[in-house]
C-alpha cells in the first residue's frame, strides 16, 4: 500500500482518502437504516455509526492490501 498520494504536487496520506470513502458510505447506509427503520433496534445509533465507519475504513483498507 502506497503511504502517500501526490494530488497536484500535495501529499495526502491514504487513510485520509480512505476515511472520507468510508464516512460517505457510511452516510449512505446510515441513511439506508433510517429509512427502513432499523434504528427502532439500536440501542445507541451514534455508537452505531462509528462502529460502521470504523468498520468501512478497515473493509476498505485490508481490500486494497490484499488485491496488491
Amino acid at each position: 500500500m502506497k503511504y502517500e498520494l501526490d494530488l497536484f504536487g500535495v501529499l495526502v496520506p491514504s487513510l485520509l482518502l480512505w476515511s472520507v470513502v468510508a464516512y460517505a458510505l457510511g452516510r449512505l447506509v446510515s441513511k439506508l437504516i433510517a429509512r427502513v427503520g432499523l434504528y427502532r433496534w439500536i440501542w445507541h445509533p451514534a455508537l452505531f455509526d462509528f462502529a460502521l465507519f470504523v468498520c468501512l475504513v478497515t473493509g476498505l483498507v485490508g481490500s486494497t492490501e490484499f488485491f496488491s
